[in-house]
């Protein structure tokens, strides 16, 4: 796979000096690989492009029309910028490279001293795609009318507000009952999720290619409510057995819906796919231990 057409978006709030380093790079790699130019949906801030050449070689294209524009999409920043790209792809097969500009960044793996070889790797071809599973979460009314519909590549989260009072939660799979839920909350989880927020609230890491899905209860009142992991085929229904203020339903922590006890949840595997570009520079264990510090006293 050559790419002719590449794509950036970059963190709003990224560090400038850090920005232009690699974009300065970026803007070396694609010449040399004989391409012109790189696409934007934004301005670059003005710092960054005084007295040089970057104003030139970055061409700002229309939010509607970038995503025809591009066949690779080069994320500058931390993981919520590369959630938001996902998003933003809304399932198109365009593969996405991120670079870490941030400070964990379990799915932007590429660091800044790494960017060169990463992006050279990448133009040449060098490197595999991690095709990874994605969530459709549909909340419906009263009516059984669907009111909210989003895709999310980490997870789907009902929580709570300010207040510190436990919720009541109904959980079902495939439309058999599986367990009442006294708990600050729940999360369901991607196998890409599994290092985020459910890793927070004890739940397993899951190798990306896995095809499960994992259930963790935030803070559960009894203990023996442990994260469950189920077929990513199953159909989740959530609903509260009880009437509680100020509940929402977050997806992948960007997007933010009020959930009341006339609302259903439901959660399954998405069409879409995310395509993330692994530059062949360290495996997924390799990332791990460098994330989580393993190894380490």
């Amino acid at each position: 796979m050559k790419f002719k057409k590449i794509g950036v978006i970059f963190k709003p709030k990224a560090d400038l000096k850090t920005l232009e380093r690699v974009l300065f790079s970026l803007e070396k790699m694609v010449k040399r690989s004989g391409l012109k130019n790189a696409f934007l949906i934004e301005d670059l801030p003005e710092s960054v492009v005084l007295n040089n050449s970057l104003g030139e070689f970055f061409i700002k294209v229309r939010k509607d029309q970038f995503l025809d524009t591009v066949d690779l999409l080069v994320v500058l920043g931390g993981d919520g910028t590369l959630l938001s790209s996902v998003r933003l792809v809304e399932g198109r097969k365009i593969p996405i490279l991120g670079v870490n500009l941030g400070s964990l960044g379990f799915l932007t793996i590429v660091q800044v001293e790494e960017f060169e070889e990463a992006m050279a790797n990448t133009l040449r071809g060098y490197f595999g795609i991690d095709e990874r599973l994605m969530l459709e979460g549909v909340i419906y009314n009263e009516n059984g009318e669907e009111i909210v519909k989003e895709h999310v590549l980490n997870d789907v989260v009902v929580n709570k507000a300010a207040l510190a009072r436990i919720m009541d939660l109904k959980l079902m799979i495939d439309g058999d009952f599986v367990s009442d839920y006294k708990s600050d909350g729940l999360i369901i989880s991607t196998p890409t999720g599994s290092t985020a927020y459910s890793l927070a609230a004890g739940g397993p890491i899951i190798f990306p290619s896995t095809n499960v899905l994992v259930i963790t209860p935030i803070c559960p009142h009894s203990l023996t409510n442990r994260p469950i992991v189920i077929c990513s085929n199953s159909e989740i229904e959530i609903s509260l057995n009880k009437m509680h203020t100020d509940i929402f339903i977050t997806f992948d922590g960007q997007k933010g819906y009020r959930f009341s006890s006339q609302h259903v949840l439901k959660v399954k595997k998405s069409e879409r796919k995310a395509l993330l570009i692994n530059p062949k520079l360290k495996n997924y264990f390799e990332v791990l231990k460098e994330k989580l510090k393993w190894g380490e006293r």
